[in-house]
């Protein structure tokens, strides 16, 4: 997604299978910096190296940062999981706004995708100032809705 964010190809390492972030890589935009996180969702690893990816991304959150804007990788196709809905309940909590992108839109068909949104919606109906964004690194959907926001996050005008 970081590399179809920024319009790169290979800045953000890729692979089919998740879990291969285990460290956070920084990306400085001049404006802005991301840091990718590694995920904990359908990563096929041990139950330790899970933890330490926790532990990570706890120390990485409870230290002092400006953080404007999380954003939070769910894939669309499946329900959010409990560790989504602990991370998106703990930045609520600590004031940090939170944009869920959606991933993986184009592998539903029509109805399944509808029924899949608004799922999402109703999941995080209760936290208004989330937005749910359905997106595809693969055809570039909703990138433009995750970047304005992401943009308006950093106080950066658009540019036309």
């Amino acid at each position: 997604m970081i590399n179809r964010l920024l319009s790169r190809k290979s800045l953000a390492r890729t692979s089919s299978a998740p879990g291969k972030t285990a460290t956070i890589n920084f990306y400085n935009l001049g404006f802005c910096r991301f840091a990718d996180l590694p995920g904990y969702g359908y990563a096929k690893v041990s139950k330790s190296e899970k933890l330490r990816w926790a532990e990570l991304a706890e120390g990485y959150f409870h230290q002092t940062r400006d953080i404007r804007l999380v954003v939070q990788l769910m894939d669309l196709r499946h329900a959010p999981t409990q560790d989504d809905l602990q991370m998106v309940r703990f930045l609520t909590d600590s004031g940090i706004p939170c944009l869920i992108a959606a991933t993986k839109c184009d592998k539903l068909n029509k109805t399944g995708r509808r029924s899949q949104e608004e799922m999402y919606r109703s999941e995080f109906a209760a936290c208004p100032e989330i937005m749910v964004v359905p997106c595809s690194a693969v055809n570039g959907e909703g990138v433009e809705a995750i970047l304005k926001r992401i943009l308006s996050a950093c106080d950066v005008e658009e540019k036309q």
